[in-house]
């Protein structure tokens, strides 16, 4: 009988859903704890800290249906703001196979960054997704490791580190990270203790715009590639951080011929096709009043073209920093090429074109 008890239980809770169907189970467990819910994953606030005045953050545990992620990877972190959940794609933190953490910086005109750096309080919940993206360590570790992060990039190159000093890697690892002063450096005792703690691991602060408390100063240049790891043309490396930084590594990169030995975070997506011929219709802008016609782009560039101004990321489907609220009408999904009518319904701006007339809540 105790062998049979979780097929029967798995059985019951099957026909659960399918009677609760269109809202599923999830919709009720949710109502009692949304740590209850089966197929989708909600992860709860455990720990906050602050560590500088613009940053929160934040451990939490994760619901059942979490798989472990890969030091590096990213997650979906959904959250409600004023009746609207918006998702966008934050690395964590910490040791592959530990803990959850993850660290968000306020952007000014970020809705979501600067609602989680105000209002993350022990035993908020968050929707999160599975762990996703390919900016990860191989097996077997490579003998020598140089990473290089800027800003709020240092998460996931963070998470590798702290990965690396678990894993007790036997190898040379280099950590060059860059802010704009001493104030500005997150993790900075932690990266130190670490260094002191392992032999193969070196931490090196570059600071943009002081020329105090660090190792090095001003923006990245060939000779801080040599002053940091003098191996670096026969390590892997691992770049995560603001566009001018990342452009600047890449160049170096590139003009030396190591490019293959380069490894960046961004976000791809193959390229989108539109058929402007074909449209047809009007797109209304509820919030703002404006309107016009269909031009067969996707919604985001209509509403720039209209002059308006919505949040946006990658413009590729991926941050779902442009989500907004379709009220009304159809739209094609440009990456899939489903056709969705649904009312109320979130979309992004970026990946969604209209297919007749449409409204949306912008």
């Amino acid at each position: 009988m105790a062998t049979l008890l979780p097929r029967r239980v798995r059985s019951l809770a099957s026909l659960a859903e399918a009677l609760l169907t269109p809202h599923g189970m999830d919709r009720y467990l949710e109502l009692v704890d949304p740590m209850l819910v089966r197929n989708e994953i909600r992860g709860r606030v455990t720990a906050v800290r602050r560590q500088t005045p613009d940053t929160v953050t934040f451990s939490v545990r994760p619901s059942r249906a979490w798989r472990d992620f890969a030091a590096g990877q990213y997650v979906r972190l959904t959250v409600e703001i004023d009746g609207v959940r918006r998702t966008r794609c934050y690395s964590p933190c910490g040791p592959q196979g530990g803990h959850l953490e993850f660290t968000v910086k306020a952007d000014p005109h970020g809705l979501v960054s600067r609602h989680l750096q105000e209002t993350t309080r022990v035993g908020t919940v968050f929707g999160l997704s599975q762990p996703d993206g390919e900016f990860t360590l191989p097996m077997p570790r490579p003998e020598k490791i140089l990473l290089v992060s800027g800003g709020s990039g240092v998460t996931p190159v963070l998470a590798m580190v702290r990965t690396l000093v678990a894993e007790g890697h036997q190898g040379e690892i280099v950590f060059l990270h860059y802010a704009n002063a001493a104030s500005d450096v997150l993790y900075r005792e932690e990266l130190d203790a670490l260094a002191a703690s392992h032999p193969g691991l070196r931490v090196v602060h570059a600071h943009t715009h002081s020329r105090h408390g660090g190792d090095l100063h001003g923006f990245f240049t060939k000779k801080h590639l040599a002053a940091a790891a003098p191996w670096y043309r026969d390590a892997e490396t691992y770049l995560c951080g603001p566009k001018p930084l990342m452009d600047s590594v890449r160049e170096q990169f590139a003009a030396e011929g190591l490019s293959e030995r380069l490894h960046t975070e961004e976000f791809t997506a193959p390229p989108l096709t539109f058929d402007a011929a074909a449209a047809e219709g009007r797109v209304r802008f509820a919030r703002s009043g404006r309107e016009c016609d269909n031009s067969g782009k996707p919604l985001l560039e209509q509403a720039e073209d209209a002059g308006l101004t919505p949040e946006h990321g990658c413009r590729m489907g991926i941050c779902f920093s442009c989500t907004q609220v379709k009220t009304a009408g159809r739209v094609r999904n440009a990456r899939t090429g489903e056709i969705s009518g649904e009312e109320n319904e979130e979309i992004q701006l970026c990946i969604s074109v209209p297919v007749g007339d449409v409204e949306i809540h912008a």
